[in-house]
């Protein structure tokens, strides 16, 4: 991990996660649970290779993701959360939160947000587990 800027939790963990492509990324590992790097770069955002690459190195160098052989071919990896990266599933949740409240999200998001808004507390402990196993 490189040297901090600051001793503020705040601005300690933006250095980790706080870029809008890395919470991209953790996002795509919550609802999927493994992704490869093909499949983060077909993402509506389209992120630029070098971005992507860069980001996944910072996010296993932190811990909050980590990767195994894809099991049909060995060029290829297979990324997913970590402890420390489920953790973030409040967050998210939060995000998602504050967007309903403040901007208009799409149809294929509404649902998430409304399962959210039932019992939030179950649904993290949902997110936790699935992403656990």
């Amino acid at each position: 991990m490189n040297k901090k800027r600051s001793d503020c939790p705040i601005s300690c963990s933006l250095e980790m996660w706080g870029d809008k492509w890395s919470l991209l990324i953790i996002r795509d590992l919550m609802i999927k649970k493994e992704c490869t790097y093909g499949d983060f770069l077909k993402a509506n955002e389209k992120i630029a290779t070098n971005i992507l690459a860069s980001r996944l190195q910072n996010l296993v160098e932190n811990g909050i993701i980590d990767k195994k052989n894809h099991p049909d071919n060995k060029l290829k990896f297979h990324y997913f959360l970590t402890e420390k990266g489920i953790d973030l599933i409040p967050l998210i949740v939060e995000i998602n939160l504050w967007s309903d409240k403040y901007m208009t999200i799409p149809d294929d998001r509404k649902k998430l947000v409304e399962d959210i808004k039932k019992d939030k507390e179950k649904f993290i402990e949902r997110a936790k587990a699935y992403l656990s196993n």
